[in-house]
């Protein structure tokens, strides 16, 4: 039996409910949560190639200077033997049996906080490598006062090029330090029974020695200032014997959609169009990351040791953008994790200042010294809450970041990326290959800096 409920019996029209069975609903498109802005792809200059292209350099003398690596057991550091030819004076040497040698040749310290590693006019007769913590070099200035040089943090190394006869700078451990130490005579007593590491030595000394620029590029020989008529010097320019080559990578995925659905659910949208808009975004996010975290060509791991440097305090604070700014000419952009454009948001507030807002693309944006940051959730936070804000310049005709992609491919719905139509299968679903080709590359090594281990979720400190 049908009972008329209270609200029923007292209900004059229809009610709402009911009518939108007969109404037509207003609908939107499919969304998606996973889109974000991405920046990198917006502002990249994308130059055209086919398949391959091939960065052009002048000779550089100066190689190495990436960072080692270690093992441990318990509080107990040991190098790990092919790191070592991260050292410039080690760069290039495959001999296994040497670098095992010396690995095993390196004596561990440990510093508290506050205690002098290396002290300024001390013999240069130790190769230095820290294993664990952070220690800040520096050295006296002119009228007495200190002058910070950088900071060292894990797999960073002093002393690694050539014997010095005295320490230029000290070093003081910023916080609880391991350090591994190498005698260089004891070095030398391996090279002795070594001819490998032995010619190795001469060639990293005869590099050094070679006449090269402040960049560690040969040097081009000119004339300027003299009067009359001098015999002018002779020079030419060297090129790099081993140009780096960047091939096109990929992000693909093959979407499936039932013939039965793009039949008859095909208004007032198009089905098979809205699954493509948005595989299509998918694939976008895909290249973004891969741009900013592949381990071959992401611009996280292409940074050279040079641009690498780190944070004072932890939080990113003015002056480390600074400090980030001045190792290049013509930075364009910041690229930084939402949560570290915030964080340095609290530290300039904790100082009294205002960060500079600039428009790009119809958007407002945080910026510093008139540089914009855009933010790009593709950069990882770690789990000690840690990330990186990057600094570029960008284009060809300055030296910088280009994107690398190729056009005109078969199927081409963007530049770029395809979509293949791949056929209908026995169960009457059908097949698109989504692909995209692109890489990134930079084409000096100043093109790029980082500043690392920046603290996303510290408070803001005047």
């Amino acid at each position: 039996m049908f009972v008329l409920t209270e609200s029923d019996q007292q209900r004059l029209s229809l009610d709402t409910a009911a009518a939108r069975r007969l109404a037509t609903t207003t609908k939107t498109n499919p969304q998606m949560r996973e889109i974000s802005p991405r920046w990198l792809l917006r502002v990249l200059p994308w130059v055209e190639t086919t398949g391959t292209y091939r960065v052009n350099r002048r000779l550089t003398y100066l190689v190495g200077g990436g960072r080692v690596s270690f093992s441990s057991a318990g509080a107990r550091y040991r190098v790990v033997p092919p790191s070592l030819a991260e050292l410039p004076l080690l760069h290039g040497l495959d001999d296994d049996r040497v670098l095992d040698s010396l690995a095993g040749l390196f004596e561990q310290r440990e510093y508290e906080r506050g205690d002098m590693i290396v002290r300024a006019g001390r013999p240069g007769d130790e190769l230095l490598l820290i294993a664990r913590g952070r220690a800040v070099m520096f050295q006296a200035g002119r009228y007495g006062d200190r002058l910070e040089l950088g900071t060292l943090a894990d797999g960073d190394h002093v002393g690694t090029s050539l014997p010095a006869e005295q320490w230029t700078f000290s070093l003081r451990a910023d916080t609880t330090c391991t350090v591994l130490a190498l005698p260089w005579e004891e070095f030398h007593a391996v090279s002795a029974q070594s001819p490998p590491l032995r010619a190795q030595f001469d060639l990293h000394r005869a590099r050094a020695s070679a006449p090269q620029n402040k960049h560690g590029e040969a040097a081009i020989a000119t004339a300027a200032g003299h009067t009359g008529e001098p015999e002018l010097p002779g020079t030419y320019v060297d090129y790099d014997p081993g140009p780096r080559e960047y091939e096109l990578s990929v992000s693909q995925t093959v979407l499936r959609v039932h013939t039965r659905i793009a039949d008859l659910f095909n208004q007032p949208m198009d089905q098979k169009e809205e699954q493509l808009r948005l595989t299509v975004e998918a694939v976008r996010e895909s290249q973004e990351r891969a741009m900013v975290n592949d381990r071959e060509f992401g611009l996280l791991h292409n940074i050279d040791p040079r641009q690498r440097i780190y944070t004072r305090n932890g939080p990113p604070t003015p002056e480390d953008l600074d400090e980030l700014l001045c190792r290049r000419k013509k930075t364009r952009y910041f690229l930084a994790h939402p949560r570290a454009i915030a964080a340095f948001h609290r530290q300039c507030n904790a100082k009294g200042l205002y960060p500079d807002s600039v428009r790009l693309e119809g958007s407002t944006l945080t910026a510093w010294r008139g540089v914009p940051m855009l933010p790009c959730d593709k950069i990882p936070i770690s789990r000690a809450g840690t990330s990186s804000i990057l600094a570029m310049r960008t284009g060809e005709s300055d030296e910088g970041v280009v994107g690398l992609y190729e056009t005109g491919i078969p199927d081409e719905r963007h530049p770029g990326l395809s979509v293949k139509f791949t056929g209908i299968d026995a169960k009457g679903i059908a097949s698109y290959l989504v692909t995209a080709y692109y890489s990134v590359a930079v084409l000096v090594p100043s093109a790029l800096g980082v500043l690392e281990n920046v603290d996303c979720y510290a408070e803001g400190t005047a």
